[in-house]
This record gives structure tokens, C-alpha cells and sequence, in this order.
């Protein structure tokens, strides 16, 4: 037998080697003499050996030895060795077989075996056999560029890189593009693109190698350099739409998407503008940058296309679904379903257009169908709002409880959520329970944020004033804990002083945030200061057209005298919110 086929037999073996198999062998190797070893023709491969020829050129010259029972042996013991996770021994055995038997399959499964473990010292040496015996084939070549890398001799790596270049099969584009992988996950970044700069030197400026030499780059994180080397790709290949996509990409890692969107604009222009990749890429960043009507615009254009392609027809979907046209989207959510894969991800957003067209039940039978998937756990949560909605409280409740939630984030949101049914329930205390149950765990602002807001509902404010105090003793910039308690003071005690301070810190953070610049209007009506008052409330509400500033507005214009001003601005809201508590208790003390 040949050491080939009993290497195959072999690795069998170790596979399913019992207790005793090691003490049997040694007993046979007891009775054998290596010394008295007789050479026998080795059968070759057929297959194995046309492989390496297309690789190398030339068949490597294998030695005829016999497999004895001492190679049986020690070959046996670096097989099992290597599957019990020996790797230590299993690479001596086969270092000490590969130098004795100089037969280039075992050197080579000695240098792979080493490269695995990460033993360094091991795979030089064996590579340094191996490129001995077989020095047309890439693989022990690319063991020794990397070894020499690793111990910072680049003039070697870059000896090995021309060698496998040389020697591996495929176009000069393919060989440089696997060399490219190959360095890419290596530490030294700038050896890698030394070493890589002298092989790209002597390709004499060729798109593939620059743009082979910029995919190193990126992989290392020297964005900047993979930058000027994709510009100079596409200097010499301006129709080189793969180096265009990777133009993009880096340009957007940059945080340069505004660049990268003029590009793509003026390449479109020039030509492009039946590249479909290009415009998928151009319509993705407008959807990043958040520019969503253009990025409509270029999706149906895409969708006229190609009507049948599944990421734009998705994409086209979230869009409709962002700019409420909830039609169209539900009538591509729905040839989304069908697709298995997407099945899961199309009944949510159909679940979420019924809820938005106020179809409950309907958006109860569309989540039902999400069973798995990034979008399952909202699925389940708004299930049990739905039931909430429809007054199945402790139904809803149980079924939040009933959700397995895979990260810490996850068990806020369903304490949250079920804090939030109890309270559109009007069961407060409850809801108090259950974020003073959760608080036990440790600080949470916006467990305390909650909790705050369900006391003021029950009169509670020293609970109130405690969590706000708390959120804000360990975030003292927290604006809406300052704007919370600013507002509390405001209204519901004569602190009136103290609540100007908070709210007036909340403001500097956010001068802008209509709920702020309310509390600001409203604790200025408090002190008196009526046209500054004025002011903010009607700032907050050429922001935000919210019944509770309208009310606020209105009875501050009623008590500066202003009463048909009031009237009009009562009239606007109750328009668009016509039984909102607050307007209609303002207007029953003002104007019943």
C-alpha cells in the first residue's frame, strides 16, 4: 500500500478509534526494523494528479516508499491526535514524517495543520519542505508570505506574493483579488500594504491591481488610501461599475455621503442611467441620508425596471408605508408574503398598515402570522396592545408575560409596554407596581421617567418629585426630567420660582422642543409674565399642533382679555381633537 491511500484510511480511523487501537499498533511496530524498509512504486492518483498539474505545470516528484507499520503507526497517532484537539503532537508526528518520508501530501498536511494551530515556527518549516518538493504549487508559497510578513521580512513575502501570482491559475485580475484575501486579514496594516504596493508596482499600473490593492486597504480600515486608489481605478476604468459600488462604500464609511451622492448624480448623467446597480445604489444612499421622496422617485423608476425584483419592491414598500401611502404599500407588502423567505418581515408591515388604518383585528391576524425573524418580538408586543385596545387588559398582560425576551432591552420594552396598557387602563397603582418591581433590579431613567408620569396620574407627587430628582441626580443634563418636574412645580404647587429654573435649563438643551418651550409658556403664566407667556406658547404650537398647548394658549389669551383670540384657538383644536379632556376642561371653566 502507498502512503496516499492510507492516509484516507487513515483519517477513517481516527475518526472512530477505540481504547486500544494505540497499545495494537505499537505491538506492530515492535516487530518492525525501519531500517529494513524496502522503496515500493507509489500508484498515483488520477484525479489528485491532473489537479496539480493545472495548477503547477509539473507533477512534483514523489518517493516510493512503502507504508509500513511503523508510518502506519505514527500516522495513526497524528490522525487521532489532531481529532482529540492534540494539535501540539499531531504536528510533531507529522514534522518528523514529512522530514523522513519527504512525500509532499503529508509535508503539506504537517504546514496545514500547523497554520491552523497558529503555530508559526512549525508551518515555516514545513512550508519551507514543502515549497522543496513541490515549488510550482501557490499553497506553500502563500504560508511562506505570510510567515515571512509575520517576522517583518518583506522582501521575502513579496518574493512569495510574485510566486503565487506566477504559479496560481485564472486571469492576472483573479490571482490578485485572492492574494488580496489573503492579506486582508492581517494585523501588520502597514506591511500588507508595503508588500502589496511592490506586486501592484509590477502590474504596471492596471486598473485590477489598484483596484485589488484598494480592497486591502478597506479590509485594513485605511479608508483614505482605498479612497485615492478607487479614484485612481476609475481614472483608468471609468466603466468599472464594481469599483464604483466600492467608491460609494467608501466615501460612505467616511461619513462623506453627500460627496457620494453628487458622484453618483453626475455618473448617472454621463451614462449611467440604465445602470441598475448604480441607481439601486444612489436610490439606498437617499434612503440613508433620509431624503425619502427622491428616494421614491428612484425606486419606481427601478420597480418600471425590474417589476419582479424582490429588495426593490421591499424597499419601495417602507417607503410608501413612511410617506402614508398605505396602499400601495399593502398591495406590495401582500406580493411580498408570498415569497417564503420575506414572509415573516411582509406580515408585520402589513400588521403595522392596518394598525395605521385602524383596522385592528386585521392587524391582529397579520401579526399572528409572524413567527420568526428580526420583526417577531414587536409582532408579539403589539399583539398585546391590541388586546388592550380592546379592553382584554389581563389578556394583554398575559401575553407580554408569555413573550421570551433575548436581551436585557427586550425585557424593558415588555415592563414598558405593560406599564403603558395599565395606564391607558387607568390602573395607575398597578402600573406603579409593576416599574417599582422592574426598579428592583437596579437604575433605569426611563423606568423612573415611567413611573414618575403614573403618579402624577394618582396625586402622588413626593414619587414624582423622588424619581425625576433621581433621574437627575445621576444625569443632571436629562431635559426631560427637567422639563417634567419644571412642569409639575409649575402647575401643581406655588414653587413657581424653582420650576422656571428647571424648565429654563431644559430649554437650553433643547431650545426647540415644543413640549419645553409649553412648560416655559406655562410656568411664565404662573408668574405673572403673560405676554412672554404668549410667546412660547405660540412658538410650541406653530411646532407641534397639540390640544394640551392649545389649551394652555387659549386661557392664557382669555386672562390677558384676549377672548376671541382664545375662542378661535379652542375652536382650531377641538377641529382636529374634539374629545380631548383638556380642551374641553379648559373651555367648560373659561367659556361654558
Amino acid at each position: 500500500m502507498s502512503i496516499e491511500p492510507g492516509l484516507r484510511i487513515l483519517r477513517c480511523l481516527a475518526r472512530i478509534a477505540l481504547p486500544g487501537v494505540i497499545a495494537l499498533m505499537a505491538a506492530a511496530c515492535a516487530q518492525t526494523n525501519l531500517s529494513t524498509l524496502t522503496p515500493v512504486e507509489s500508484a498515483p492518483e488520477p484525479e489528485q494528479e491532473e489537479a496539480q498539474a493545472r495548477i503547477t505545470g509539473v507533477e512534483p516528484v514523489r518517493p516510493s516508499i512503502a507504508l509500513s507499520e511503523y508510518l502506519l503507526y505514527k500516522l495513526l497517532l497524528a490522525e487521532i491526535a489532531g481529532h482529540r484537539g492534540m494539535l501540539d503532537t499531531s504536528i510533531e508526528y507529522y514534522l518528523d514524517l514529512a522530514r523522513h518520508t519527504k512525500d509532499h501530501r503529508i509535508v503539506e498536511r504537517a504546514a496545514r495543520i500547523a497554520v491552523y494551530a497558529r503555530d508559526d515556527d512549525a508551518a515555516l518549516a514545513a512550508a519551507r519542505l514543502w515549497v522543496e518538493l513541490d515549488p510550482r504549487n501557490p499553497d506553500p508559497h502563500q504560508v511562506l508570505a505570510i510567515m515571512k510578513l509575520r517576522a517583518g521580512d518583506l522582501e521575502q513575502a513579496a518574493e512569495h506574493l510574485q510566486d503565487i501570482f506566477a504559479y496560481s491559475e485564472g486571469e492576472a485580475d483573479e490571482k490578485l483579488w485572492m492574494i488580496a484575501n489573503l492579506l486582508g486579514s492581517e494585523k501588520d496594516k502597514e506591511a500588507v500594504l508595503e508588500v502589496m504596493e511592490k506586486l501592484v508596482a509590477t502590474q504596471d499600473s492596471s486598473p485590477g491591481a489598484l483596484y485589488a490593492f484598494a480592497h486591502v486597504a478597506a479590509r485594513l480600515e485605511d479608508l483614505e488610501r482605498s479612497r485615492e486608489l478607487l479614484e485612481d481605478t476609475l481614472a483608468l476604468a471609468p466603466d468599472n461599475n464594481n469599483a464604483a459600488l466600492s467608491y460609494i462604500s467608501i466615501l460612505q464609511r467616511l461619513g462623506r455621503e453627500q460627496e457620494a451622492l453628487s458622484w453618483l448624480e453626475k455618473k448617472l448623467a454621463k451614462g449611467g442611467e440604465n445602470d441598475f446597480n448604480l441607481r439601486m445604489a444612489y436610490a439606498r444612499l437617499l434612503m440613508e441620508v433620509r431624503q425619502f421622496g427622491k428616494a421614491l422617485d428612484q425606486f419606481e423608476l427601478l420597480v418600471d425596471r425590474e417589476p419582479e425584483n424582490i429588495d426593490v419592491l421591499y424597499a419601495l414598500g417602507l417607503l410608501y408605508l413612511q410617506s402614508s401611502r398605505l396602499d400601495e404599500a399593502e398591495t406590495l407588502f401582500k406580493k411580498l408574503s408570498a415569497e417564503e423567505h420575506l414572509t415573516d418581515t411582509a406580515n408585520y408591515y402589513l400588521g403595522r398598515i392596518a394598525e395605521e388604518k385602524r383596522l385592528y383585528d386585521e392587524a391582529g391576524d397579520w401579526y399572528q402570522g409572524v413567527y420568526k425573524g428580526e420583526h417577531y418580538f414587536d409582532a408579539q408586543v403589539r399583539l398585546a396592545m391590541l388586546l388592550a385596545r380592546k379592553g382584554q387588559v389581563d389578556e394583554a398582560r398575559n401575553h407580554l408575560q408569555s413573550i421570551r425576551s433575548r436581551s436585557g432591552q427586550q425585557a424593558l420594552v415588555i415592563v414598558q409596554a405593560e406599564g403603558d396598557l395599565l395606564i391607558q387602563a387607568g390602573r395607575y397603582e398597578e402600573a406603579i407596581a409593576v416599574y417599582t418591581e422592574a426598579l428592583d433590579d437596579g437604575y433605569n431613567p426611563d423606568l423612573l421617567y415611567a413611573r414618575a408620569m403614573a403618579a402624577e396620574k394618582t396625586g402622588r407627587l413626593d414619587l414624582l418629585e423622588k424619581d425625576l430628582r433621581s433621574i437627575l441626580e445621576h444625569e443632571p443634563d436629562h431635559a426631560q426630567a427637567l422639563n417634567a418636574l419644571g412642569y409639575t412645580l409649575a402647575d401643581a404647587t406655588d414653587r413657581h420660582a424653582e420650576a422656571y429654573d428647571l424648565i429654563r435649563k431644559a430649554l437650553e438643551l433643547r431650545p426647540n422642543d415644543f413640549y419645553i418651550l409649553d412648560s416655559m409658556g406655562w410656568v411664565l403664566y404662573r408668574l405673572g409674565r403673560l405676554d412672554e407667556a404668549i410667546e412660547y406658547l405660540r412658538k410650541a404650537l406653530n411646532i407641534r399642533q397639540d390640544p394640551e398647548i392649545a389649551a394652555h394658549l387659549g386661557e392664557v389669551l382669555w386672562v390677558r382679555g384676549e377672548r376671541e383670540q382664545a375662542k378661535q384657538v379652542w375652536e382650531t383644536a377641538l377641529q382636529q381633537t374634539p374629545e380631548d379632556t383638556r380642551l374641553l376642561d379648559v373651555i367648560e371653566r373659561f367659556d361654558p
